[in-house]
């Protein structure tokens, strides 16, 4: 029995050695947003409220190809468990052909957001500044897509420490460059919200550049053979095996993030104060939700290891205490929040408006936290066993139906009942996506542990 403790409390060491550099590399990433909405909101509501529409468009494609870029994930750990170096570096350079034929599509989608804006029915001023901001990243694409095999690969291969070194260098970089952009100076004018897209195009070109000679320099990636080994042309069957396992994690993100984005949108018809108090919990929600996020990459991670290697045993192993670990560390983070609300929104915001719009939203950040923690883990876990569809369709049943849909009746009291105005307006929203989270988590646990007995069943 000593020795079973002994061995699970050395697999939750393994997991948070291999979470804290993803989730500082994570923070130091979601934190450039963060500083726009901090920034911007202190250069007026109006640039505000058009940065809550257009962060909540790029987003949803950013994060929707970010997803089919995910599929990279358990390619490269079950290539590194096996031993298949070289195999990895050929899929690295066919990682590279997907990004560059995904930015096409998503740069495309960017420069012409008007049919996607219109759903929000803002006025003249916020789509004008809204579509400024999204034209400007548009043409970050290709960079922030390209970054991601650099940060899938050393991921893949317990090596995040080199990807948080860049991301915070970034981050370091964003400060002065918003300020430039958003306020003006040395002869710049202010731009207001576009202001912040305009210092990300300038930061992803950066980090790209940064991690291409990294890997070319570094003689550690050298047994990866990714240079001098000529140009690869596309190799189709290679990415058509990306596409089947990157088409439906990239509709998983896809339903994830719009399930906030349509809130946002939904949200702006009531008023910008309104839509500039959700977007300070949204800003709120994305931070929280790096936590479990790089506890179920380094997860992930650790478990696609094990199943190229053969040992699934260990891999389920490593599961139960990476979700062990989410969950408690979500309980932690969950009540801290809310002792400390007052705090929180105050460091976003001195607009009193705004943060009292901001401020009831928080209880459901708080209390689901857990929920969010099990499922994004579980989720995680089985795109190592590279299950991807069943998942996608609960986070379709449960975030879109369940969520967004139950929540806009409640917003907007479609059937004119008589609600608690604590689950009506923005807050309807916010407390649909909450139950729904409980019943995602428990549906994908359910589905983990099928999984994890088949995969045994199938060895043995």
């Amino acid at each position: 029995m000593k020795n079973v403790q002994l061995a699970s409390k050395n697999l939750t060491v393994s997991v948070a050695s291999l979470a804290w550099p993803i989730l500082i590399a994570q923070l130091a990433g979601i934190a450039n947003p963060v500083l726009d909405t901090i920034m911007v909101a202190r250069f007026s509501a109006t640039d505000l409220a058009a940065l809550a529409i257009g962060a909540s468009i790029y987003v949803s494609v950013i994060v929707a190809l970010n997803g089919v870029m995910q599929s990279l994930t358990p390619t490269f750990g079950q290539m590194y468990g096996a031993g298949q170096f070289r195999e990895i570096g050929r899929e690295v350079k066919q990682g590279v052909w997907l990004a560059i034929f995904l930015s096409f599509i998503g740069s495309l989608i960017l420069f012409f957001p008007t049919p996607l804006l219109s759903i929000a029915r803002a006025r003249p001023e916020l789509a004008e500044k809204a579509t400024l901001y999204l034209r400007i990243l548009a043409f970050s694409l290709p960079a922030t897509l390209n970054f991601l095999v650099y940060i899938t690969l050393n991921n893949a291969i317990a090596r995040p420490k080199m990807v948080m070194a860049i991301q915070v260098c970034g981050l370091f970089l964003k400060v002065p460059l918003n300020t430039l952009f958003i306020f003006g100076g040395l002869g710049l004018p202010a731009m207001g919200g576009p202001g912040c897209a305009l210092a990300t195009l300038c930061l992803t070109w950066f980090m790209l550049i940064t991690g291409w000679l990294i890997l070319k320099l570094n003689p550690f990636y050298r047994f990866l053979h990714l240079f001098g080994t000529g140009i690869a042309l596309p190799d189709w069957r290679s990415l058509k095996e990306l596409l089947r396992l990157g088409l439906p994690l990239g509709l998983n993100y896809f339903i994830e993030v719009t399930s906030f984005t349509f809130m946002a949108l939904f949200i702006a018809r009531i008023g910008e104060d309104v839509v500039a108090g959700h977007q300070i919990i949204a800003n709120l929600s994305s931070v929280l939700y790096m936590l479990p996020l790089a506890t179920a990459n380094a997860t992930s991670t650790l478990v696609a290891q094990s199943i190229g290697a053969g040992n699934l045993l260990l891999a389920r192993k490593i599961a139960f205490s990476g979700q062990r670990l989410a969950g408690c560390i979500a309980i932690f983070v969950g009540t801290n929040v809310w002792f400390f609300k007052d705090f929180i929104i105050g460091t976003y915001t001195s607009n009193p408006v705004i943060a009292k719009n901001a401020l009831p939203l928080i209880l459901f950040v708080c209390c689901y936290q857990f929920f969010d923690a099990i499922q994004v883990t579980a989720a995680h876990i089985l795109r190592a066993y590279k299950v991807v569809l069943a998942p996608t369709l609960l986070y379709f049943m449960t975030l879109w139906c369940a969520g967004l849909g139950g929540g806009y009746l409640l917003a907007f009291n479609i059937f004119g009942l008589d609600l608690p105005s604590r689950i009506t307006n923005a807050a309807g929203f916010w407390f649909s996506n909450g139950v729904s989270l409980v019943f995602l988590a428990t549906f994908l646990f359910i589905l983990l542990k099928r999984v994890e007995k088949q995969a045994a069943g199938n060895i043995a």
